[in-house]
């Protein structure tokens, strides 16, 4: 059973688990269960996203529940009228510890055309671990605040690669020796970023909407491990 935030007549918004695939695509074709599928069960009758997620992502995902409305949302997401917020673990400490990441970046193909893309982020706390690793016998780390201002293809996990701190458990675009640290370390089998928090409109009253997805109990686990806590909402 999917998670679920918010729910009438238009739209549903779930929290979606990490490692979940939204729908089949030519990029996640090998998956037991679907998104979508699951939520049509659960549900029943059509749905439609609004947007996607990463595989490895969890948090809020919006599922309309006619194409009408997936096309209204959609429009928001485009013309950046939706707030994204991210909570992710990354190696390192990223000085300034907040700033904007801009960097063009390609969509699915790396070889395609370069598009602007900007991604806020605020250092929330940091950490010092006295685990050896390489030519460090202490591991930094540290939890931020990130808000794509755009919506590019793994925005977040490239532009925190680009800058030289990826996410934790980054498969694509992260450090192989960090991920296997916290899978040996700190039983954490999941890529550390989660769409927090997602403010928009909603299509039919046009009234304002907030909502925030709980982190699941790996996730929190970390934090808890460092002895971080995630901002709380006003």
């Amino acid at each position: 059973m999917l998670d679920i935030l918010y729910q009438d007549d238009a739209l549903i918004a779930v929290n979606k688990p990490a490692g979940l695939p939204v729908h089949r695509s030519k990029m996640v074709n090998d998956a037991e269960r679907y998104l979508v599928d699951v939520l049509r069960e659960q549900l029943g009758g059509n749905v439609y996203l609004a947007h996607r997620l990463d595989r490895a992502t969890s948090g809020v995902l919006l599922v309309a529940r006619s194409s009408e409305v997936a096309a209204a949302l959609g429009e928001q997401f485009m013309g950046r009228d939706v707030r994204k917020q991210y909570l992710v673990v990354v190696r390192g400490w990223p000085e300034p510890a907040e700033d904007v990441i801009d960097h063009a970046l390609p969509g699915s193909r790396e070889t395609g055309p370069r598009r602007d893309a900007r991604t806020r982020y605020r250092r929330l706390a940091t950490v010092e671990v006295p685990i050896a690793l390489g030519r460090y016998q202490q591991q930094r780390y540290a939890l931020l605040l990130a808000e794509p201002e755009s919506g590019r293809f793994r925005q977040i996990r490239k532009h925190l690669a680009h800058v030289h701190h990826p996410v934790i458990g980054d498969c694509q675009h992260g450090r192989g020796d960090h991920n296997r640290l916290y899978k040996q370390h700190f039983a954490c089998h999941r890529m550390l970023l989660h769409a927090w928090k997602l403010d928009f409109r909603h299509p039919a009253s046009g009234e304002a909407v907030a909502l925030e997805a709980p982190l699941d109990h790996e996730y929190t686990s970390v934090l808890e491990r460092f002895g971080w806590t995630p901002p709380r909402s006003p």
